[in-house]
């Protein structure tokens, strides 16, 4: 075990690691993300978390610590939601032998689409997935870098469901805790590394 920077180095799984390390580990973590105040407008309290994927360590531990939640699980897809959970999700895929499945905006997959429009504070966003993308009763993993309001997460719940698959969880680096996103999650397995109550 080495250390680097205040973050703890292990070669083996976060898994395997005291509850105390591994709490002091995401301390460590949550140092390493950028905050940044009045953006993108102001009264917002943006957390940037380029500086903690700059950081070779912190994104190595990051990465483990999100895939010691389901080691030994049946997971068959990995789900990455546009554009930072594609940081992730396939680094998670791997780790777990499982494949890879971008949900992006419209018009970006080129082949036959399923597609889900939600609401947003302001208007409307819409997600699409290859509709061949989940095979039936397949066991799938959703991953994005943020829990905020949840409604792009369970918006790619539903689209996973609507194509016959069966989530496994849902899986954040950042939940902002005082937005309440896992309240419409109930029913489902929902777990953050890093979580802000302000």
């Amino acid at each position: 075990m080495s250390a680097g920077n205040g973050i703890m180095c292990r070669s083996q799984n976060s898994q395997n690691w005291p509850k105390d390390l591994l709490t002091k580990n995401m301390d460590e973590l949550k140092k390493l993300i950028r905050e940044v105040p009045d953006f993108p407008k102001p009264g917002i309290n943006f957390y940037d978390i380029t500086t903690l994927l700059k950081h070779p360590d912190g994104l190595r531990q990051t990465v483990d610590a999100l895939a010691a939640q389901y080691e030994g699980a049946k997971i068959d897809t990995v789900v990455g939601i546009e554009a930072r959970g594609f940081i992730f999700a396939p680094a998670l895929a791997y780790h777990l032998g499982a494949g890879f499945v971008p949900v992006r905006k419209p018009k970006k997959l080129p082949a036959e689409r399923a597609s889900i429009s939600y609401d947003l504070e302001y208007g409307q966003d819409t997600l699409e997935i290859h509709k061949d993308a989940i095979g039936e009763g397949h066991n799938v993993l959703i991953v994005d870098d943020l829990l905020a309001t949840g409604g792009t997460a369970k918006a790619v719940v539903d689209l996973v469901t609507g194509l016959g698959g069966k989530v496994a969880g849902l899986l954040f680096v950042v939940e902002l805790d005082f937005l309440n996103g896992r309240q419409k999650f109930n029913g489902y397995n929902v777990n953050s590394l890093i979580r802000y109550d302000s």
